[in-house]
């Protein structure tokens, strides 16, 4: 097999900078990291999950709406839903799953400012570009903490940098507004769970999106069956499901869905 060709000099110049530029952070401690996580009893009703705040789980604290696979396949395997992870309610396992949100955005507007003084527009996308790694890193190390030793499920894995970025470990972290969880206004009710904004300063705009953007949220499965999935384009008859399951008008889910729907909505 050949080996890849050496990078080039503008490569090694940006990743020289990309290293100065992390060092300098680090010493002056220009970024805060900001994170909070909970691990909850919950069960699955069809395709959601029910999350409850004790062991009692009598009413659900919060539910985490699901999608299934809809799209026709060439194999055999299964039509996947978040739902799927999780033991039923009524099967008399009592089974948990996780939430978090972490952020390394917090402070960086300082440093983007001083970037767009001098004019240094390269600077200022190597910051957000180092935040959002930072942030991923973050995310990343926080799940192997949690799989480990919170949670524990899993106290003995010694997985290499290499394997963890292939996914070797048990148990998936999928975020709302992702392929497995399509639909972003799911993030209220894992802002709510986690009472996220005061915990770690990460706020939801108006559109969703996170603030700082070097932000990471979603939920932690840990089932061995658990895997990433992509819930693809799905037919009104799911949507009018998933809209009365949530409670409301099928036009404002069609909304939330509009970018994996399999059909064009009408106006009735």
């Amino acid at each position: 097999m050949l080996s890849p060709p050496p990078p080039g000099p503008q490569a090694k110049k940006t990743f020289d900078d990309a290293q100065a530029l992390l060092k300098r952070i680090i010493d002056n401690k220009l970024f805060t990291a900001n994170g909070v996580f909970g691990l909850f009893p919950a069960n699955s009703n069809g395709d959601d999950v029910l999350v409850y705040n004790d062991e009692q789980r009598t009413e659900p604290a919060c539910t985490f709406f699901g999608l299934r696979q809809q799209e026709e396949k060439d194999s055999n395997k299964p039509y996947m839903a978040i739902g799927d992870f999780v033991a039923p309610k009524g099967s008399g396992v009592a089974d948990y799953v996780g939430a978090f949100a972490v952020t390394c955005g917090l402070g960086i507007e300082k440093l983007e400012q001083e970037f767009e003084a001098d004019h240094d527009d390269y600077g200022s996308i190597m910051a957000k570009a180092l935040a959002d790694r930072l942030a991923e890193a973050f995310a990343e190390y926080l799940h192997h903490e949690v799989r480990r030793v919170h949670w524990g499920y899993a106290p003995q894995e010694a997985l290499s940098a290499e394997e963890m970025l292939r996914v070797k470990y048990r148990g998936i972290r999928p975020a709302p507004g992702y392929p497995s969880q399509p639909d972003h206004t799911e993030k209220l009710s894992l802002w709510k769970l986690l009472n996220v904004e005061e915990k770690t300063g990460i706020k939801l705009t108006e559109s969703l999106a996170m603030w700082p953007a070097a932000s990471v949220s979603g939920l932690y499965f840990g089932s061995t069956h658990s895997q990433y999935f992509a819930v693809g384009r799905v037919d009104k008859d799911q949507v009018q499901d998933y809209a009365a399951r949530k409670h409301i008008p099928l036009a404002e889910a069609e909304r939330n869905l509009s970018s994996i729907l399999a059909y064009t909505p009408t106006n009735e």
